[in-house]
């Protein structure tokens, strides 16, 4: 049985929390090889359109029927754009003003943005916003400020770093608003494919003509390397369609905040990736910063501070 209706997690969700934070972890390495060829529109737009491809063929092989309700296909482009176009565009204009350590910094805050959002717009008492879990959110973004520390950059005040660090912020509160949402249409019943398929449909629909005018495909399509189309395919199968039939159940069994705290424990997965599989570096400050967020996730999950509470006289 889910545990939908608490705010702590089970043993299974914080292994398919960490199992989600690893397939999006990995999406920037696969975006780093793509982009060396494919522009970024393209990259995206290649992304979602193969991901709902690839859930396309799951859902006829197991002989489950794409919904045609006119309010979940309305819904699917609600999804589309809270969670895909309106922050990939954000996210990626941002970039180009504020350095990525910054922008990863500010994305880790999509719990909190969640839980805003949830606490205000959400009806369910596990959504509520308490001191525990602001807590715990607050030294999760702690941890990820200090993982990140020396790719962080100077953080400026001028006109367009402000504005590229606005671009991230509203892109996070999207995610916010997209993770509620998503959470009131898993309460239709529908499989956590069938949303993923949906939102990703809807997504390259709306994604297409816009890669078609910026970038031109065609312009460079025969020119790709063998690495290109690996990379697109690991970045469409596993960080894209897998990753968010994870996220999806997530949502629906975990609760909307839960579910977001993924963006705590990507920088994690991928400093240990990079040191695993890139004999990357791993620092004091880098181990310093995965104990923060490590303690903060603790908090909010809850379960040590009812053992210790229970221990203790009232």
């Amino acid at each position: 049985m889910t545990n939908s209706s608490s705010a702590s997690m089970s043993l299974l969700q914080w292994a398919l929390l960490l199992l989600l934070s690893v397939l999006w972890g990995g999406s920037f390495f696969f975006n780093g090889v793509a982009l060396q060829q494919i522009p970024v529109i393209t990259v995206v737009f290649s992304r979602v359109f193969l991901a709902a491809i690839a859930l396309l063929i799951i859902l006829k092989i197991r002989g489950i029927s794409f919904p045609t309700d006119k309010d979940l296909l309305f819904a699917f482009i609600i999804m589309g754009l809270l969670n895909n176009l309106i922050p990939f565009c954000l996210i990626v204009s941002g970039q180009t003003m504020i350095s990525s350590g910054l922008a990863s910094v500010l994305n880790a805050t999509t719990p909190l943005f969640t839980a805003l959002v949830a606490h205000f717009f959400s009806r369910e008492e596990a959504e509520r916003l308490g001191p525990r879990r602001i807590s715990g959110i607050m030294f999760g973004i702690a941890g990820v400020a200090i993982l990140l520390g020396p790719t962080i950059g100077t953080v400026g005040f001028t006109g367009d770093q402000v504005i590229g660090q606005i671009a991230v912020l509203i892109a996070t509160l999207c995610y916010g608003f997209g993770v509620v949402y998503t959470r009131r249409v898993s309460k239709s019943g529908l499989p956590p494919i069938v949303t993923a398929a949906g939102q990703l449909c809807a997504s390259s629909i709306m994604m297409l003509p816009i890669m078609l005018v910026m970038d031109q495909p065609w312009a460079f399509a025969t020119e790709l390397s063998l690495h290109v189309y690996v990379a697109l395919a690991g970045l469409a199968l596993l960080s894209t369609a897998l990753a968010y039939i994870l996220y999806f159940h997530l949502i629906s069994s975990a609760g909307a905040t839960n579910a977001s705290l993924v963006t705590l424990v990507i920088p994690v997965s991928a400093i240990l990736m990079g040191y695993l599989f890139l004999s990357e570096e791993v620092t004091v400050q880098m181990i310093l910063g995965m104990i923060v967020i490590g303690l903060g996730l603790l908090i909010i999950d809850g379960r040590l501070l009812k053992k210790n509470t229970q221990k203790s006289p009232v």
